[in-house]
């Protein structure tokens, strides 16, 4: 045996690495593992078929092998901080008890395959980061490295040895040509190998390889897609060449086995040396590049596909969820279990309140069982228009509906408008409507960023993205899903109009998704209003359809007279339910006292049963009777309070805490005439100067309606007055006086009554309004302070028209010189228009003294 010490290692300083160097003629294998590349095998070795092209150098390369596929390639990034030596290797491989996933176990297969190559192993070289090992061995005196190399190519060939971790590649082996540079830098392989042609003596020069060359020298490691030569204007030294390869374990072969091989080319005097080294292919990125160089083309097109993804993800999970909110699916009272509960319960969690409560709505829906049931009837006839139920605020407008219109159906949906328009924000919005209908998930912060990527991509680019959506198409897009969730259903849209100043697009909106319901037949939809000009919205929506409308207004006093006993009745009802309980447990007591005591005296006998028996005859009083003084004293008191529905129940509130009638009519119409002083006539806030009323004006209809014996005012004398047509405040938002009295109604001060579509006369918001009214122009200081303001407004009315007068006058001085006959009657005019102005300037000036003086005394 010829034992070849292939590597000899230097003495270093410590810390130093120690780069093994190959002698002259050097046995180490690489091993490596193929994708499975068929192989035909000829003359007893593996002849390939660019053998032919083999290169013609004179001089000799160092030899050596290298094994491969022996540690996962995709984990040398991992493997590399693994601390293994040569020498833990070798004894591993000397007492290697072929474990399935000892990589040591391949190199032993590979090297003692049946006995037929008689070699020995003498060192390994761990190689983790190329995913091989490199293997020193001695052979036969009558043999070569290059026999032995054939002979185990063969072998392996016809023996496939396959890695766990790979079953469909194979272990290679290469014979070692060249000085391989044992690194440990954290220098990943790669399929592109850069060949610099080095000097193999210090001073010589070397020769630059052609393509052909190398391609006879590398082909034999695996398929070569491109070798690409360093350019000729180029002065970068040492000149290079790129080599790609297919394979990475083909270019982790050629790199470890040729690096350092030293050649002399055809035709040139001095040797070259290879050096080798990977290299970071940099690809085209052709379609990338076409990216970022049209963005106008690209940035709509990503806007687009986004939202088609949106919609094919989210869309579906969305009307699920408007279905489940629809139906209640995941409501807890809608199960079994709670309805099971609530019926073994029902006697004793009996809630006071609400049964009061809703005793009291029964009395009031038993008086408009007529309307309930024309309602009904027309939902039940096709769905081709709109309902309609309007009311002042507090008239049951929602209870009438939910409680008793569509008491019977389980598919409504409430859409309460209210805390829509209320939310502050477009996102927050978004998410209350969302909230309403249940759709869900709704990502109402995700639009402030597309704003933002909006505004970044427009002043980059100066195109404008549309990732972000405005509130309207916002609000379209939730409508349209709840719209595709939806099937036979009775949708009720409360608070309809409330606040519509401020956000009307969102009623538009939502008129407009009704109008659709209604023309496909899909729902039946009731809007629920307290503004008198619901028909102009809806109207738009729907032009060419009758509205079904139903009007709500106050009790009657017979009715509300009712529904306030009524409530105390059964208030008074469960009082004495209470006392009878409570006495009935006192009777079980005693009677199990008298049953548990034996010593007691026949005197106590006697007691308890003389008591028992005064109990059992004391008459039982009927609970449903009130006192007659309590309900005569009623009709006065609700005649002025009136029958609006929130504040009857609030009179019953107060007469069920002891309050005699009297005084909770006089605390309620004290309380209401502070609210109407603050909101409406002291009103100093920052939103004032939006208002489309003044105070002036707000006080003209509260006085003109409390001196009213008939609590109302002609509609036309309102507008005909100085104080509406000829208003100059500047703190009206419009000058109109319609659109005062409008906004005045809106804001529930006052009630326009109409008769054929035209406004006749003007009442108070509500009946307790009227009372209020009375006792705001009752009271000196508040009447004194608002006339002088009403007085002050009229003066500068007055003398705004002098000025216009004597504007004109001036203009006429000149033609009264030259056509005094012409002109002389219009100056007439003017001068009479002025002299009854003056007059009335002065009365008011007067009476401005007067009101002063009480404002000073008071």
């Amino acid at each position: 045996m010829i034992s070849a010490n292939i590597l000899s290692r230097q003495a270093t300083r410590p810390g130093q690495h120690r780069v093994p160097r190959f002698t002259t003629r050097s046995t180490s294998l690489l091993l490596q593992y193929s994708l499975g590349r068929g192989l035909p095998v000829s003359h007893g070795r593996i002849t390939r078929a660019w053998e032919s092209t083999s290169t013609t150098s004179s001089s000799t390369a160092s030899t050596g092998s290298h094994k491969e596929n022996l540690f996962p390639l995709k984990l040398s990034s991992v493997l590399i901080w693994r601390p293994w030596t040569s020498e833990d290797l070798l004894q591993r491989f000397e007492g290697s008890s072929y474990s399935f996933i000892d990589p040591i176990r391949l190199v032993k297969r590979a090297i003692n395959t049946h006995g037929q190559v008689p070699i020995k192993v003498t060192e390994i070289i761990p190689r983790l980061k190329d995913g091989g090992a490199f293997v020193k061995f001695t052979y036969p005196e009558d043999m070569s490295a290059a026999e032995v190399e054939s002979k185990l190519s063969k072998l392996l060939h016809n023996n496939p040895i396959k890695p766990w971790f790979n079953p469909f590649g194979r272990v290679q082996t290469g014979l070692v040509e060249g000085v391989p540079w044992l690194e440990d830098l954290y220098r990943l392989p790669r399929s592109r190998i850069r060949v610099e042609f080095v000097p193999a003596k210090h001073d010589e020069s070397p020769a630059e390889l052609s393509q052909e060359t190398l391609y006879s020298i590398f082909r034999k490691y695996g398929k070569i897609s491109e070798i690409t030569s360093q350019p000729t204007d180029s002065k970068v030294l040492p000149r290079f060449a790129y080599i790609d390869f297919v394979l990475v374990r083909d270019a982790i072969m050629a790199r470890n086995c040729m690096h350092g091989f030293v050649l002399r080319e055809q035709g040139s005097k001095n040797a070259t040396r290879l050096r080798l080294s990977y290299e970071q292919r940099v690809k085209a990125h052709h379609i990338w590049a076409w990216f970022t160089s049209h963005p106008r083309i690209v940035i709509p097109l990503v806007a687009a596909l986004i939202a088609a993804f949106t919609v094919a993800v989210f869309d579906p999970i969305r009307e699920f969820f408007v279905k489940a909110h629809v139906q209640k699916y995941f409501e807890f009272t809608n199960s079994r279990l709670y309805k099971w509960f609530k019926s073994q319960t029902s006697d004793i969690l009996a809630f006071r309140r609400r049964n009061t409560e809703d005793a009291g709505l029964n009395a009031l829906f038993t008086h408009r069982k007529d309307l309930i049931d024309s309602i009904q009837t027309g939902l039940l006839e096709s769905v081709d228009t709109f309902t309609v139920v309007h009311g002042p605020r507090g008239s049951g407008k929602k209870e009438l509906i939910l409680d008793q219109v569509l008491k019977e159906r389980n598919d409504v949906l409430l859409i309460d408008c209210k805390p829509v328009v209320e939310a502050r924000g477009e996102a927050g919005t978004i998410r209350r409507l969302a909230f309403e209908v249940g759709y869900r998930p709704v990502f109402s912060w995700s639009n402030n960023i597309s704003s933002l990527v909006d505004l970044a991509v427009q002043s980059t680019t100066g195109v404008k993205a549309n990732f972000s959506e405005n509130l309207e198409s916002q609000v379209v897009k939730i409508l349209q899903t709840t719209a595709s969730a939806l099937k036979q259903v009775v949708i009720v849209i409360d608070h309809f109009l409330h606040k519509s100043e401020e956000k009307g697009v969102i009623y538009d909106r939502i008129a407009d998704w009704a109008a659709a319901l209604v023309q496909s037949n899909i729902a039946h939809v009731i809007f629920l209003t307290d503004d008198a000009s619901y028909s102009k919205p809806l109207q738009r929506s729907l032009p060419d359809r009758v509205f079904r409308s139903v009007t709500l207004g106050d009790l009657s006093p017979d009715v509300a007279k009712k529904f306030v006993i009524s409530q105390l009745q059964t208030d008074t009802k469960f009082a004495h339910d209470g006392q009878q309980q409570q006495q009935q447990q006192q009777d079980r007591q005693n009677e199990n006292d008298d049953h548990g005591t034996t010593s007691s005296s026949a005197k106590d006998d006697d007691n308890k049963k003389e008591k028992k028996k005064n109990s059992k005859d004391r008459p039982t009083a009927d609970p449903l009777q009130l006192d007659p003084r309590l309900l005569a004293e009623l009709d006065t008191c609700i005649t002025a309070l009136g029958g609006r529905l929130t504040d009857l129940q609030v009179l019953a509130r107060r007469l069920k805490i002891g309050q005699s009638p009297q005084k909770a009519v006089q605390e309620i119409i004290d309380s209401t005439a502070s609210d109407i002083l603050r909101m409406f006539l002291l009103s100093k806030s920052s939103s004032s100067t939006d208002k489309k009323y003044t105070t002036e004006q707000a006080w003209y209809l509260i006085s003109a309606l409390a001196s009213s014996p008939t609590s109302s005012i002609p509609y036309n004398s309102v507008l005909l007055s100085n104080t509406f047509a000829s208003s100059i405040s500047s703190s009206a938002a419009a000058g109109s006086p319609e659109t005062a009295l409008e906004a005045l109604a809106n804001a529930e001060l006052i009630t326009i009554k109409s008769a054929n579509g035209m406004p006749m006369e003007i009442k108070a918001g509500k009946p307790v309004y009227q009372a209020a009214f009375q006792k705001l122009a009752g009271d000196d200081k508040v009447k004194a302070r608002m006339d002088l303001l009403v007085l002050t407004e009229l003066a500068k009315i007055e003398t705004k028209n002098i000025e216009k007068v004597e504007q004109e006058l001036v203009m006429l001085q000149g033609l009264m010189a030259r056509r005094p006959g012409d002109v002389s009657e219009r100056v007439e005019y003017l001068l009479e228009k002025m002299k009854g102005g003056q007059k009335k300037l002065r009365a008011l000036e007067e009476e401005t003294g007067v009101v002063k003086g009480r404002l000073v005394k008071g």
